[in-house]
């Protein structure tokens, strides 16, 4: 008799500790449940918060963009003799941008080429590292010969937008826009630039969205 009841009181306890452990495994898948809800709960914020941002950022990017961009029937000179605007031109004023950055008594000189391309040759000075740079590119028609609208690389594939806005009669003083507004030259034949031309240039520059106070003005003969 005492052993069936040393035996029934062991099988009790085993009875007991198995629930235990059950209870126990099954509070523990819980709590690991639980964690791995609140993880992805977390994650899901996070990614949404990132998500967020960047979307703004995206935006911000596109209204900056769109305030930059130059109009899309923007006119060019037409008709434009590529063989006259040939040659040398010293740089009067531009938006400063960091090929150009530190460069006075820069020039741009100008070379048809058999295949109707054309060599680009940019030099200035760098006042600050005290020596001089050239950089040689190569532009090509975006349309044909007869319009001032062209495309010009100096880092190999790579091409931007040039083009002649604004241009003299005698071809002695050009204004050049780039690819935004963050882009423009002032050109002349000379050293120096007469003010009715200037402002004139200026005046057309404005009406386009440029902010002239931005410009860059060239020390040249220095």
């Amino acid at each position: 008799m005492n052993n069936l009841k040393m035996m029934y009181k062991k099988d009790m306890a085993k009875m007991r500790m198995h629930y235990m452990m059950k209870k126990h495994r099954k509070h523990m898948m819980n709590m690991m449940h639980m964690g791995c809800m609140h993880k992805k709960q977390k994650h899901i914020l996070i990614c949404s918060a990132v998500g967020g941002a960047l979307l703004a950022a995206g935006v911000v990017l596109l209204i900056k963009k769109k305030k930059k961009a130059l109009p899309k029937d923007l006119k060019v000179v037409e008709p434009f003799d590529a063989s006259r605007y040939m040659g040398k031109w010293y740089e009067i004023a531009r938006m400063d941008y960091i090929h150009e950055k530190n460069l006075i008594n820069t020039t741009a000189e100008y070379s048809l080429n058999q295949d109707g391309t054309v060599t680009v040759v940019n030099r200035g000075y760098n006042y600050k590292k005290e020596k001089e740079e050239q950089v040689t590119g190569k532009a090509k028609f975006a349309e044909y010969a007869h319009k001032g609208k062209l495309k010009v690389s100096f880092f190999g594939p790579f091409y931007d937008d040039y083009n002649v806005i604004a241009l003299d009669d005698d071809y002695k003083y050009a204004m050049v826009a780039g690819k935004n507004l963050d882009y423009l030259w002032l050109l002349s034949r000379e050293t120096t630039i007469p003010y009715e031309v200037q402002k004139d240039f200026l005046s057309q520059a404005e009406a386009l969205g440029y902010n002239i106070d931005k410009l860059t003005w060239v020390e040249q003969g220095c």
